[in-house]
């Protein structure tokens, strides 16, 4: 819950849209509800709606809305964010292997998509619609009611369809009863950034996933946000500034720049770009957005050169202040795990950052910090209405990452990158630095296809458009 403070806020925020303060007709002051008379699209009489503002442990504030006729009992519930739109779209997935998967809180905006793959690999996508609070199971019975609701009315007028979703239905129903269901996969793609499936302590390897992906021009048009019209992309603004590529000579160290649309705000900005030569590696460009309108920052790494035969696994055993100084490049393929520090840290998470050892650990604690006790909003307790046992595992967490930033504790940090592209700084060149273990690994199936590698065709392709034309 929130406190009584942030109730009479977002009291004053609703009466400031009404013509009258006398539209708030009640709330409960044990509950902080408000409850607003307002039409009932059923019936068209007056109805009740009751809102609630509910703050979320790892997430943030939520608006959970009733409504109610007394004439035609239409009820409808939905939740919406209390927050802006976030800087960027972010996509959570989950591996749902038990009965505590099951009942872990969902929240997804009504601009979001829903997809849940089961165990014989269908995939079903609930489209955007109406926000909901529910959990996975919740989710479930949502899909199978909607899709065995019209099956008798889809016999009769599309048969195929109905026989295609007679296994899909049945899969549902095997979910629902626990009945050889696991595991199956969900996820929640959201353009706002306001959706959420909740974490778990316990989470290791790829069963919890959460991405976050830069906007569009088109998608934040999509979500009333774009600025001016005639705006031009950073891809277009790219393409136009870029000239003839045999005539370009990219000086290291040197820094260009580019106009592009800033993702926070849509106002014009600026993308710095760097191209940087690191020894033993390869040449990396490094990206930095800055945005004078709104204060929006970012900074990006990429990695040249064409795709590895096999991925690589850097091992760093961590002493000293010495060894924390290291220079590091994780790039955005890689994935960072620490035994000794309870750390695993999926790819895509962070994005590529070259940084030191150190400065890569302070950033994970505070994006950990912020969004699981809400450390970036000083005038609220956040993180109070977390069940006390996880606050003291996460509290143990920070607590031995912050040892490990302060040079008070030995570990070992490993990079796996399925592409190769990531580094750590050999002190001992060319000599051997008996602290850092490399080797080569073959990438699994699993890479490959979030890599884009599986359906990747280099050779012969231009007689498949042919044959593709053709058959037009």
């Amino acid at each position: 819950m929130v406190s009584k403070a942030d109730n009479d806020a977002l009291e004053a925020q609703f009466e400031s849209q009404f013509q009258k303060p006398g539209d708030l007709v009640e709330r409960d002051e044990d509950t902080g509800a408000m409850a607003i008379e307002s039409l009932c699209m059923n019936c068209h009489e007056q109805g009740m709606t009751r809102l609630l503002l509910l703050r979320v442990p790892y997430f943030r504030d939520v608006i959970l809305e009733s409504f109610e006729c007394e004439h035609c009992h239409f009820k409808n519930n939905t939740i919406k964010s209390a927050g802006q739109i976030q800087e960027r779209g972010t996509v959570y997935t989950l591996r749902v292997e038990n009965e505590q998967d099951l009942q872990r809180q969902v929240i997804r905006s009504d601009v979001s998509s829903f997809k849940l793959t089961t165990k014989l690999g269908n995939e079903i996508e609930v489209p955007k619609g109406t926000g909901q609070l529910t959990n996975v199971e919740g989710m479930v019975q949502l899909i199978h009611e909607n899709l065995a609701g019209e099956q008798d009315l889809r016999k009769e007028q599309a048969p195929e369809l109905h026989d295609a979703l007679v296994p899909i239905i049945a899969s549902l129903e095997k979910i629902m009863t626990r009945e050889d269901a696991f595991p199956f996969t969900v996820s929640v793609d959201d353009l706002t950034g306001n959706s959420w499936i909740a974490p778990n302590s316990t989470d290791r390897g790829n069963k919890y996933k959460r991405h976050e992906y830069p906007r569009t021009r088109e998608q934040n048009e999509e979500l009333g946000i774009s600025a001016d019209a005639n705006a031009v992309s950073q891809e277009d603004t790219a393409q136009f500034d870029s000239g003839n590529p045999e005539d370009l000579d990219i000086v290291d160290g040197q820094v260009y720049s580019i106009p592009a649309e800033c993702p926070g705000c849509t106002k014009e900005a600026e993308v710095n770009i760097k191209k940087v030569n690191i020894p033993y590696f390869k040449e990396v460009l490094l990206f930095g957005t800055n945005c004078g309108h709104c204060g929006y920052k970012s900074s990006a790494i990429k990695t040249g050169g064409e795709v590895p035969e096999k991925g690589k696994r850097i091992t760093l055993q961590v002493d000293n202040q010495v060894d924390l100084s290291r220079d590091i490049l994780k790039s955005d393929t890689a994935g960072l795990y620490s035994p000794e520090l309870d750390l695993d840290v999926q790819p895509g998470t962070l994005g590529g950052r070259f940084t030191t050892v150190e400065g890569l650990l302070v950033e994970i604690r505070d994006q950990l910090k912020g969004a699981i006790f809400d450390v970036d909003d000083s005038t609220r307790s956040g993180g109070d209405s977390m069940v006390s046992s996880d606050k003291d595992k996460w509290q143990r967490f920070f607590s031995r990452l912050d040892q490990a930033i302060n040079g008070e504790l030995k570990f070992a940090i490993t990079l796996q990158d399925p592409m190769a592209s990531s580094y750590v700084q050999d002190l001992c060149s060319p000599a051997i630095d008996h602290q850092i273990t490399t080797e080569e690994y073959t990438r699994s199936a699993e890479e490959e296809d979030d890599l884009g590698l599986t359906d990747m065709k280099t050779e012969g392709y231009e007689q498949d458009q042919a044959d593709a034309a053709e058959k037009e």
